[in-house]
């Protein structure tokens, strides 16, 4: 028993990450992780989550929801600014904690994100979906439902948009790196545009009583179900819309592929959180003062739906048109972040050691593909509403943990690991700060969602025990793994 103990607890030297991330190429700048960490936060839930939040919790104070949920992420944001600056590792958090608490905890971290990612990818894919649709149907064009609807939605079988999208993501991210992200830069300018269009054109028709009473009290839906209102109803709607923040862990999870990351990093994480929360705040704003917010219920598409709604048809289909190859930079930064955290399971040999190669291109194609099988399946078949808060309950797992590892952070920087460019202000309060609020929002979450992490949880253990402690010591050898005072000795 005390030999399992010491395994689980055992550190990652930095060393070993380093030595094991440089076959990966760096050619990635702060233009271009702010480009991917944008176009991963105003993704598919900008032009769908406001309506949807407004209408089922808060009513016009939806924009309240997404204020407090942005100071929440940016505690956080400030955490991975300086841990992306001093361990720019690829698999993020999955490997800051194998280096700070060990690789069982590492790992249940690193799990969790996993579970952000694959879910991420089938939410994107379902919400682009949607929009598809509703771009498609002034024209009179209808796919059947059998193919637009996920199973046992509408008659649906899979969502046949949602295959295609995945997949189209998947031949783009196998070109490479630079190939991607210039590909990437010109989608984010492109849906920046979008975004802006609706919030000018949609002011013109904003109504002064669409915002009373700010604050609706509880009452039944027309869905039969009850609407919660009140600071209640904010903080489920916390809750609900805090995966519109999760970008900038996307862009961690590329650190390895960065140039120069201890400024690179900080710049395009602090960045993208700040540029993309005005965003969110202006769009809220114009979506909830043009309608009353009971008639976005059930509306995957809000944005062109009101829109068209205005009689601005024409502004709709070019602004939705937009936003659906926009919302293909979203799938671009989650499949990317979720093939680099499966390649560090596989340079770890957490998982099979095939999943850590790389072909000729330097791209983690096994990751790759495994990621697009899982995304196809769970965007064709699950329903949109479902995937939003199971997104949330990883992310905040990942996002408690790094809160913490902040503090054996800051006594090792300049030590054993090198000192940050970047360092989080007023420390040692804010790190505990971004782990109150995480949690504060996790216990928010609705019951389904915590008991699928649990069951989560439960099968990462066991894959941990079963494969990951065993074949972990393989990949690592003893100049590999050591204690701080071997680690201070050596260096």
């Amino acid at each position: 028993m005390k030999n399992i103990f010491k395994k689980m607890n055992e550190k990652v030297d930095f060393h070993f990450y380093a030595s094991k991330d440089k076959q990966l190429k760096k050619t990635m700048t702060v233009k271009d992780f702010l480009a991917l960490g944008l176009g991963t936060i105003l993704s598919t839930s900008i032009f769908t989550l406001p309506g949807l939040v407004a209408a089922k919790f808060t009513g016009p104070a939806v924009v309240i929801s997404f204020l407090l949920a942005a100071v929440a992420a940016g505690l956080v944001a400030m955490n991975y600014a300086e841990m992306a600056s001093v361990l720019p590792f690829a698999g993020s958090a999955y490997s800051w904690i194998s280096v700070l608490f060990g690789k069982f905890w590492g790992w249940i971290v690193g799990w969790a994100l996993l579970a952000e990612y694959l879910i991420a990818v089938a939410f994107i894919a379902a919400g682009l979906s949607a929009n598809v649709q509703g771009l498609i149907s002034p024209l009179g064009w209808k796919i059947p439902n059998a193919f637009a609807f996920p199973l046992g939605t509408n008659g649906g079988v899979i969502d046949i948009i949602a295959v295609v999208a995945v997949a189209l993501v998947t031949f783009i991210l196998l070109r490479g790196d630079a190939e991607t992200t210039k590909i990437a830069n010109v989608l984010v300018v492109l849906k920046l545009l979008a975004i802006i269009t609706f919030v000018v054109v949609g002011a013109t028709a904003i109504k002064a009583q669409n915002y009373v009473p700010f604050f609706p009290k509880p009452h039944a839906l027309s869905d039969g179900t009850q609407f919660v209102g009140g600071w209640s109803g904010i903080y489920a709607g916390i809750s609900t819309i805090f995966l519109s923040y999760i970008g900038f862990d996307s862009i961690a999870a590329n650190s390895a592929e960065a140039k120069d990351p201890q400024k690179t990093m900080p710049r395009g994480i602090i960045g993208s959180l700040l540029i993309g929360t005005v965003f969110f705040v202006a769009v809220s704003l114009v979506m909830v003062g043009m309608f009353k917010y009971s008639a976005y219920l059930g509306n995957a598409e809000p944005v062109g739906w009101a829109l068209r709604q205005q009689g601005h048809v024409i502004i709709a289909s070019v602004v939705q048109a937009i936003a659906v190859a926009g919302m293909l930079v979203a799938l671009i930064g989650m499949m990317m972040a979720g093939s680099r955290l499966i390649y560090s399971f596989g340079r770890d040999k957490m998982l099979p050691k095939s999943m850590g190669k790389l072909n000729k291109k330097k791209i983690p194609q096994n990751a790759l593909w495994i990621i697009t099988a899982v995304g196809v399946v769970m965007g064709a078949v699950f329903p949109f509403t479902f995937l939003a808060q199971l997104i949330s309950a990883g992310t905040l797992i990942a996002f408690m943990a790094v809160s913490l590892a902040m503090y054996p952070l800051r006594k090792r920087e300049g030590k054993n690991l090198p000192k940050a460019a970047y360092k989080q202000p007023f420390f040692p309060v804010l790190p505990i700060l971004g782990f109150l609020g995480s949690l504060t929002i996790f216990m928010g979450l609705d019951v389904q969602a915590k008991l699928y992490s649990i069951v989560w949880f439960v099968v990462g253990v066991i894959i941990y025990f079963a494969y990951g402690m065993k074949h972990a010591d393989s990949a690592l050898d003893e100049s590999d793994v050591n204690t701080d005072e071997e680690i201070n000795e050596n260096l």
